[in-house]
């Protein structure tokens, strides 16, 4: 991805020195690092809101809001999943590294997959 916004759930406060929250949904913060002609131009957080039964919706809207194209992931249920496709947010998995600077450098490179339903959690993870 050479151009747009990427949120990264994150712990604590966030930011590219940060680490990655294992479950997006229960994350702090999203680190949202916007990047121009395949370069960093701008970091900045989002808050998570508490994350209740049957709310896992709303992230989504929240990354919707803060104008999102691309999320990156290490795991991610398949009602979440369904709700940023239909607003035009792609998935991506990575589940190795857990700072957010490689994260966002190899999805800068395009070595990152897309998230498939198959990879979907069940629930309750």
């Amino acid at each position: 991805m050479k151009n747009g916004r990427i949120a990264i759930p994150s712990e604590g406060n966030g930011g590219l020195e940060g680490l990655r929250s294992g479950h997006f949904g229960h994350c702090s913060v999203f680190t949202l690092v916007d990047v121009e002609d395949g370069k960093i131009v701008n970091v900045t957080t989002a808050a998570n809101q508490e994350h209740s039964n049957g709310g896992c919706l709303v992230p989504v809207n929240i990354l919707a809001n803060h104008k999102v194209n691309a999320l990156i992931v290490s795991g991610i249920g398949g009602r979440p999943l369904a709700g940023f496709n239909d607003v035009g947010i792609k998935v991506f998995f990575e589940g190795r590294l857990p700072q957010i600077q490689p994260v966002v450098e190899a999805l800068i490179a395009d070595s990152l997959q897309m998230m498939t339903v198959d990879q979907a959690c069940g629930g309750n993870h």
